[in-house]
């Protein structure tokens, strides 16, 4: 074989082998980066919440703010109006659930979720929001999925479809991202279609 075309041969060898390694790093730099964000046990989040819902055959809308506070053994949300007035109240340890709406009685469950549904009419996935609001949740196939920009979909276990459609930065880390906007639909027999939009204002970490 002539010696200039062995040498057009070995290069373009290289060539390939070079993009090939370099591809997969590529392909993979936003996975990666994605990688770093950490579950945090204990955080505190504020931001706005809309809801959309049915209630006797009539289409029924929810708008307003919440606080969210949670730690390895408790959660901590309050639910208040546009004009900044509590709604309620929800606490939640391992054992028990205490939701409080104004002007009434407290009320306690076992079931965080089903306490909620039947005292709001419409449902809040608090038990599930405490990894969702993170991106962190668990796949219908009880896959383990971590949203990123580029992978902002995932249908759960229990029938919510997640999307974390806006991102923002991390100011402590910038090349990390977390979500800034998350929405959830599911088909309920109780409400009928509901639709939850979440924006997060605010995080704060020890």
């Amino acid at each position: 074989m002539p010696r200039k075309l062995t040498a057009i041969l070995i290069l373009s060898t290289a060539l390939l082998g070079a993009c090939a390694s370099i591809a997969p790093q590529t392909e993979t730099a936003n996975e990666q980066a994605s990688a770093a964000r950490k579950y945090q046990e204990a955080i505190t989040l504020a931001g706005r919440l809309s809801v959309q819902y049915q209630k006797d055959d009539k289409d029924e809308a929810i708008h307003g703010s919440f606080t969210w506070k949670q730690n390895k053994d408790r959660s901590s949300i309050a639910i208040l109006s546009p004009l900044g007035q509590i709604l309620a109240t929800i606490e939640v340890t391992p054992d028990n659930a205490t939701l409080i709406q104004s002007g009434q009685a407290p009320r306690s469950a076992a079931d965080v979720d089903l306490l909620v549904k039947q005292t709001l009419g419409w449902p809040l996935p608090v038990s599930g929001l405490r990894s969702w609001l993170q991106g962190f949740a668990n796949g219908s196939s009880n896959k383990e999925f971590m949203a990123t920009a580029n992978n902002n979909k995932v249908t759960t276990r229990d029938g919510w479809n997640i999307q974390y459609p806006t991102w923002e930065s991390n100011q402590q880390t910038p090349a990390q991202e977390r979500p800034k906007r998350i929405d959830l639909e599911r088909q309920t027999e109780q409400a009928g279609k509901v639709a939850i939009r979440i924006v997060l204002d605010s995080w704060q970490t020890p």
